[in-house]
C-alpha cells in the first residue's frame, strides 16, 4: 500500500518535507526500500540515503541496508535491545525538545561537560555543526556523536565501563574531571521530587557530582516524566542547579523550590528567568 504522493509536487519540496513525506510512506507499509522511495518522490537514491541517516539519527525510523523501516515500540521486550536503547526511545520527541531547548545557550565556543544518559545526548545532538567550542563527556554516544562535529574538541574522561549507560565511571574518570573547568554541565536524572535530583545506580553519582563541582553552571535536562518516578540515589539539592530545562511545567511544589532558589526554569514557549546570576557552586 502506498500512500497517495504525487513527485511532481514533492520532488521541489524541502528537505523538511520530504523527510516527512517518507515517515508518513512508513506509517502505511512499516518498510520501504531506497529505490522505492526515490521514485516515488521524484529526487536520487542518495538524497534518500541522506534522509535515511537523518531520520535514523532522530531515531524516526531505522536505517537498513538498501531500506528503512519504523523503530520497533517503546514496550518492546526484543532481548536484542539493550536498557540504553530502550530508555533512549521512550520519550523521544520530549527529550528532543529538552535537548534543543538547552543547547541554544551554548555558545560557539562554549567549553562545557555533557551527561551520560539518554536526554543529555539530545544537548550533544542539538550542538550546530560549526559548534568550535570543547566538550568534556563520559557518554560514549555523545563521544560517538562528536565525530560528526570536525571543529569540535572532545575531552574524553576515560575510566571503567559501565554498559548499561554506555559510560565510563570510576575513580579515574573523577581524577580525570578534576583537572579540568567548564562553563555549563548538561546533567541528566533519573528522577526528582521536592527534596532534589536523584539518579539510579550509585556508581554514577560520584562522576555527575565531580562534574557539578568543575561546572561554573549546572543545568538539568529532564523530560516531564521524571516529576512522576522515583530513583534510590540522592544526587543533590536543588540549590546546586543553575537553570532545569523540561518539556512541561513541573509540579507545583517544585516549581515552588525552583523560585526560592532562584534556578531558571525554561519550558517551551514559557521561558522563565531570574534576575539573580545563580551558579551552582563548586
Amino acid at each position: 500500500m502506498n500512500v497517495n504522493l504525487s513527485p511532481e509536487t514533492l520532488r521541489y519540496r524541502d528537505a523538511h518535507a520530504r523527510r516527512a513525506a517518507i515517515i508518513d510512506q512508513l506509517r502505511a507499509t512499516g518498510f520501504v526500500t531506497i529505490g522505492e522511495l526515490a521514485a516515488l518522490l521524484g529526487v536520487s537514491e542518495m538524497t534518500i540515503r541522506r534522509d535515511a541517516q537523518r531520520l535514523h539519527e532522530k531515531g524516526q525510523a531505522i536505517a537498513l541496508r538498501g531500506a528503512l523501516r519504523l523503530p520497533m515500540p517503546e514496550t518492546s521486550t526484543d532481548p536484542t535491545v539493550s536498557e540504553y536503547q530502550r530508555r533512549a526511545a521512550a520519550a523521544r520527541s520530549a527529550k528532543t525538545v529538552v535537548g534543543q531547548l538547552a543547547a541554544k545557550d551554548i555558545q560557539p565556543n562554549d567549553v562545557i561537560a555533557i551527561d551520560a544518559g539518554t536526554t543529555a545526548m539530545q544537548v550533544a545532538k542539538a550542538l550546530p555543526e560549526d559548534f568550535s567550542g570543547s566538550v568534556v563527556t563520559h557518554s560514549i554516544p555523545v563521544i560517538n556523536h562528536l565525530f560528526e562535529l570536525p571543529l569540535a574538541k572532545t575531552i574524553v574522561l576515560g575510566g571503567d565501563l559501565y554498559r548499561p549507560s554506555r559510560a565510563f565511571v570510576g575513580s579515574v574518570t573523577v581524577d580525570n574531571a578534576k583537572r579540568l573547568r567548564v562553563r555549563t554541565f548538561y546533567m541528566g536524572a533519573a528522577a526528582v521530587d521536592d527534596r532534589g535530583i536523584y539518579t539510579s545506580v550509585d556508581v554514577e553519582r560520584l562522576v555527575k557530582q565531580t562534574l557539578m563541582e568543575i561546572a561554573d553552571r549546572v543545568v538539568l535536562v529532564i523530560d516531564h516524566r521524571k516529576f512522576d518516578v522515583t530513583a534510590p540515589v540522592f544526587l543533590c539539592g536543588w540549590d546546586r542547579l543553575s537553570a532545569v530545562v523540561s518539556d512541561h511545567e513541573p509540579p507545583p511544589s517544585i516549581s515552588a523550590f525552583l523560585k526560592q532558589q532562584c534556578v531558571q526554569l525554561l519550558i517551551p514557549l514559557q521561558p522563565q528567568t531570574c534576575s539573580v546570576n545563580h551558579a551552582a557552586s563548586p
